[in-house]
């Protein structure tokens, strides 16, 4: 299969077959290694993508004019100057015309990806798995416009789906927590529904800050008392397996909102070390709250190529409830 990829190009493909290629997604791979190339467009056309070209990366930073699939896929687990140039200029080319990017990486090479794909959406996988690698792409997939979207199948589609549905409940909850002075969903007389989780199509809606009580301003605890939750829930795996208490987008908050208390701002790759989970999958989630408006990407003023993450003030509002309902001073775990 290697041997074809290197061979075939869109553009080559006899005119019958190419007016029904045409009709489908294409996916441009970059790829140093070949072997790389090779599996990235297996996976490709097995999900029914059209492959539109499978080079090296120095075809992204030659200066030369490429036209691009709606997938793009490059591989980068070195990154330099130049690379990190080229990102940045596919990254607003992708803002413009809806393509979808994946970029794949290295740990030591994340900060710097991260910093340079902040309009697209793009999707950073750090040192990806094989299944890492196909649900990138059925998520590219699910993004694209009607038309060009290929069902996902099995494992994979059932992972994104999963993967969705808890954040947008973590968001639906959270947004519960900053309103109605502090009751949740199902607490008040009123309301029988309970917290129930939303669709797909969900997206939590803007708040404003927290009802002020008019005797007291809710504020966040001492950092110490965050710092000494993420320690005691750190110490579990010490006597049980990580994986039984993996709750990435909790240890996301706990991190920000200590950080926050700080005045301390976190790279993306401390975000990473903080969720407790493999980097690619602190990623997916990074993402997902981010799209659910607890997090903010934010820019460094003293580095324009670097980017933080922090709490959204809506975000932030909901935790300071959670802790005042917890008296502020409750190590709960």
């Amino acid at each position: 299969m290697a041997q074809v990829v290197e061979a075939f190009r869109f553009d080559d493909a006899p005119e019958p077959d190419r007016a029904v290629r045409a009709a489908a997604a294409s996916i441009s791979i970059f790829a140093s290694r070949s072997a790389v190339r090779a599996r990235l467009a297996d996976l490709a056309l097995d999900l029914g993508l059209v492959l539109r070209q499978a080079e090296p990366l120095s075809r992204l930073t030659g200066g030369d004019a490429v036209v691009l699939g709606d997938v793009l896929v490059i591989d980068a687990p070195v990154v330099d100057a130049e690379l990190l140039a080229a990102l940045a200029r596919l990254d607003m080319r992708a803002a413009r015309s809806g393509c979808e990017i994946i970029v794949s990486t290295s740990p030591e090479g994340l900060d710097g990806v991260f910093g340079c794909v902040d309009q697209s959406g793009a999707q950073i996988l750090v040192t990806p798995t094989e299944s890492d690698r196909a649900l990138a792409m059925g998520t590219a997939l699910a993004r694209l416009p009607a038309g060009s979207v290929h069902e996902l199948s099995g494992e994979d589609r059932m992972a994104l789906v999963r993967l969705t549905e808890q954040v947008q409940l973590l968001a639906r909850k959270m947004e519960g927590l900053s309103v109605q002075d502090g009751l949740l969903p199902g607490e008040r007389e009123e309301d029988t529904r309970g917290v129930r989780s939303p669709g797909l199509s969900y997206m939590a809606a803007e708040t404003g800050p927290l009802p002020d009580s008019g005797e007291r301003h809710l504020r966040l605890p001492s950092a110490a008392l965050v710092r000494e939750i993420i320690r005691q829930r750190q110490l579990r795996s010490r006597f049980f397996e990580g994986d039984l208490f993996a709750d990435p987008a909790w240890d996301i908050l706990l991190d920000l909102t200590a950080a926050y208390i700080e005045g301390q701002q976190v790279s993306v790759s401390s975000l990473c070390i903080a969720a407790c989970v493999p980097p690619t999958t602190a990623l997916r989630w990074i993402g997902q709250m981010t799209e659910s408006g607890l997090l903010d990407r934010v820019r460094d003023p003293a580095d324009k190529r670097r980017a933080f993450v922090e709490l959204s003030s809506k975000a932030r509002d909901a935790m300071a409830a959670y802790f005042d309902r917890l008296d502020n001073g409750a190590a709960v775990i």
